[in-house]
């Protein structure tokens, strides 16, 4: 580091001495800052002489007339005088000068030519600080030239930890106000003002009267905005397109794409925002040129508001650019501002699959209603499910509620209205116990014969869709094996009675006073449940979900060693279901309990040495927002001996009513029980005090009835897993376009060994300056077809002169590891680049 000490200046000196030629050398101190320390001065290879004001003539004389041979440094502890009133003059041309001030000491030190003094002298106030003049020492530069030295000083007062002017403006814009911003007051204190605005225009190609942080801003967001919008930017906005937009672009993408920085580059993106009025700017567009843009959140805003308009005219063939809905949304949450929109694209996702559903037509015949719902219909409830998860989440919903009135209608007045009774009419058939393994079979099915220790997670409510989105996610885990199947649950879908038919019996039946017994024992414990199943597996155990998922490890072996069955009970959808001030947060038990569920496998798995898992329901549930309408409640009639609930009645005799099923208890049980359980044939509910009807069961529906049975067996060894990789698929060596687009492919789809991914993707020159615009892909594809796992960036280059001559890179870094993954070499060759020539 340069500081005016002594010893430096001696070795100086001492370096200039060197060899056999006579040498003279002048040092003026201005100042007499050495004057004192040169009295005691001794150099290895040359004497002092202290010329004074008044004797130069003198001076001249001894020099080349008295002693010709000695070295010489000739120490005046003043300022040099003017060529005319200076004798030595003529002698200081074939002599050399000394300069002992700190822009010649840091020149020299940092290996700066000559030519560049004049700029560390014009800021040489910058370095009087040692702390500031050690930062830009730590930048590092190697290669000085004016742009570096200035862009050294911006950094340094900006602490950057780079020489980089896009990092000096990063610092400038996002930690400092727009107005009364204190790095530029420090920029203006060190005369680097005028120096910061020069390579602002050099950089970004903003140019002004008078500069401005504001306007420089909106220059920058404008500019990024004209290169993705596929329309003419309004009239006021023209004046702020830079010519420099390549390098523009990757700065903001490297500022929205950033962890560090995204959220400071939202705030700056809403301020212009709202200085240009950007939604009102944008709502007379056609959505189609607007998709690419990812500027402003307003552009979500507006293209939320087309989506909306388009599902609520249940348009669902519309596309933007060739994209549907689902894709829009899609690719839109995956963009910078998926953050804050993914809630609202995810929630109208879920409404075009929705509004698809409308003019819902039933299939005919039970078993053929079953294989619809088993392999299509239950999408319906599952995205009317996910539907009302994400407007829950949403802060605000007034906006959304057309959108949700239309969801409510479509499920509750055409799929719901005609699914049920088709479904009813069809459990009517002789044969329709028949289509279905039944839920009292459940035991001798899946594990009389079991030969390996079996736990079984029994979660209440959990109905058919639910347990196929925990299907799915399993199936994501490279270490599970899952198999998904169906079995019709008893009638009434209840808990006591869905519980009872889950355990191994030889008699099931329901007493006249409404008992469930099971061979003969009361089960509606655990431990009346654990005596039945102990009965049949000695070595087994029945046990809360609550208690064993708070197990110490040790704990949890103790439970699980020589065992044989292991039943789980699990209560958390219908624990909030079936409580009148928590029903509306069942569809997000439900999510809860997936996850619940996934974690209590794997933790058993991995320190209760048990692979093999059952997860199944005693019954589920029908839910729907709306509260009931009085049409939608069937009186109900004043009943001796009968065992009432909302969507069922167990009595000696039938109701018979309108819109009334019902079937012997006998049948159900597979006994001989005369009294019959009389239901609703649609979604309607009997009219029973208290409150809550929004979340029900009991009934007969494919909702209530049809029971999940997931069989899973864990690996026991640990099976590799790795992530989705892409690769490029154009031929690419050569880049002749600023703007160029470019196709990959993602290698191989995601499965239960290949995890989903995100790359970052851009160019860089070999000394790692980023040259482009910067991409973000996620690599989630599950498509085998790889010719459907082809897509396709774009990169828009900076506005600089390239070399041919030099190499060029195509990088791709992990976002999670902040790892490059690969790099592709190219060449540069863009003709008239940097503005035609006529650049900075």
């Amino acid at each position: 580091m340069a500081e005016l000490n002594l010893k430096q200046i001696i070795d100086r000196l001492n370096a200039e001495f060197t060899g056999d030629t006579r040498k003279l050398v002048f040092w003026y101190d201005d100042k007499a800052d050495f004057a004192e320390d040169m009295e005691n001065v001794e150099l290895e290879n040359a004497k002092i002489y202290h010329l004074q004001p008044d004797n130069q003539f003198y001076t001249k004389y001894f020099l080349e007339r008295v002693d010709t041979t000695t070295n010489y440094l000739i120490y005046a502890p003043f300022p040099k005088p003017d060529v005319r009133d200076n004798h030595l003059e003529d002698t200081m041309l074939y002599s050399k000068r000394f300069f002992a001030d700190r822009a010649s000491l840091l020149s020299v030190d940092l290996g700066i030519e000559e030519k560049y003094k004049p700029i560390l002298e014009k800021h040489i106030k910058f370095f009087a600080d040692k702390k500031r003049t050690q930062r830009f020492y730590d930048l590092e530069i190697e290669n000085f030239n004016e742009e570096n030295i200035l862009t050294g000083l911006l950094s340094a007062i900006c602490k950057a930890r780079t020489c980089s002017f896009e990092e000096v403006v990063r610092v400038v814009l996002t930690e400092g106000s727009l107005s009364e911003n204190v790095y530029l007051q420090q920029f203006e204190q060190y005369d680097l003002l005028p120096s910061f605005w020069r390579l602002c225009e050099q950089h970004f190609g903003y140019t002004d009267v008078k500069p401005t942080l504001e306007r420089l801003l909106v220059t920058l967001f404008v500019t990024y905005t004209a290169r993705y919008v596929q329309t003419e930017l309004p009239a006021a906005w023209k004046s702020f397109v830079s010519y420099k937009a390549g390098n523009i672009i990757a700065f903001l993408d490297s500022l929205m794409n950033s962890v560090l920085y995204r959220d400071k580059y939202d705030e700056l993106s809403d301020h212009v925002a709202k200085g240009l009025n950007v939604y009102q700017a944008f709502s007379g567009c056609r959505a189609d040129d607007l998709v690419e843009c990812d500027t402003f959140l307003a552009v979500d805003q507006v293209l939320v508001k087309w989506l909306m308009g388009r599902l609520l005219a249940e348009d669902t063939g519309a596309k933007l650019n060739e994209q549907t809905i689902p894709e829009v949304c899609e690719k839109r949450a995956k963009m910078h501002f998926g953050r804050k929109t993914d809630k609202t694209y995810q929630l109208l996702q879920s409404a075009y699959c929705m509004v698809q559903a409308a003019n819902y037509r039933s299939a005919e015949g039970f078993k053929a209603i079953v294989d619809r719902y088993l392999s299509a219909d239950h999408q319906i409830d599952q995205q009317y499910r996910k539907f009302y998860f994400y407007y829950d989440k949403l802060e605000n919903t007034e906006a959304f509620e057309p959108l949700r009135e239309l969801v409510e209608n479509i499920y509750t007045n055409e799929y719901l209205a005609t699914l049920l009774p088709a479904w009813n009419e069809g459990l009517r058939q002789e044969e329709a116990l028949a289509v279905l393994p039944l839920q009292r079979d459940f035991y001798n099915a899946n594990l009389r014969y079991a030969k390996e220790r079996t736990v079984v997670i029994i979660s209440d409510a959990m109905r058919y869709e639910v347990g196929q989105e925990l299907f799915a996610r399993m199936q994501d885990d490279p270490k599970c094996s899952a198999q998904l199947s169906v079995q019709l649950g008893v009638l009434p879908s209840y808990t006591r009675l869905g519980m009872a038919a889950l355990l191994p019996h030889r008699t099931l039946e329901m007493t006249d006073d409404f008992q469930v017994l099971v061979d003969g024992t009361l089960c509606d414990t655990l431990a009346g449940r654990q005596q039945v199943l102990q009965n049949y597996v000695p070595d087994s155990v029945c046990i809360q979900f609550d208690e064993i998922k708070s197990m110490k490890v040790a704990d949890l072996r103790d439970v699980l060693t020589k065992r044989q069955v292991i039943y789980v009970y699990h209560n958390q959808i219908d624990a909030r279901g079936d409580k009148p001030n928590t029903e509306d947060e069942v569809f997000n038990a439900c999510e809860e309990a997936v996850q619940e569920i996934m974690d209590l496998i794997r933790r058993i798995n991995g320190s209760g040495n048990t692979h093999h898992f059952i997860v199944t329901a005693d019954h589920g549930f029908i839910y729907k927002r709306d509260k009931l309408s009085e049409s939608e409640k069937i009186a109900g009639k004043s009943m001796e001996n009968a065992f009432v609930n909302r969507r069922f009645v167990v009595s000696a005799a039938p109701l018979q009513d309108d819109g009334i099923g019902h079937m012997s208890m006998g049948a159900v049980l597979g006994n001989q029980d005369a009294k019959v359980v009389s239901y609703p044939v649609s979604s309607n509910v009997f009219k029973v005090a208290g409150g809550g009807a929004n979340y029900v069961h009991g009934g007969s529906s494919p909702q209530e009835m049809l029971v999940p049975v997931l069989d899973i067996k864990m690996e026991r060894g640990h099976q590799e897993t790795k992530n989705a990789e892409i690769a490029l698929v154009s031929i690419l060596h050569k880049i002749t376009n600023l703007i160029t687009s470019m196709d990959f492919v993602q290698s191989e789809a995601v499965s239960d060994t290949v995890k989903p991914a995100k790359y970052r993707v851009f160019f860089i020159s070999e000394d790692n300056e980023k040259i482009s615009s910067e991409n973000t892909y996620v690599a989630d594809n599950r498509e085998l077809s790889a010719q459907k796992r082809i897509f396709r960036l774009r990169f828009t280059f900076k506005n600089k002169k390239y070399d041919k001559d030099k190499q060029y890179y195509l990088v791709v870094y992990d976002e999670d590891t902040g790892l490059e993954q690969w790099r592709h070499p190219v060449m540069m060759d863009i003709a008239f680049a940097d503005d035609f020539g006529f650049g900075f």
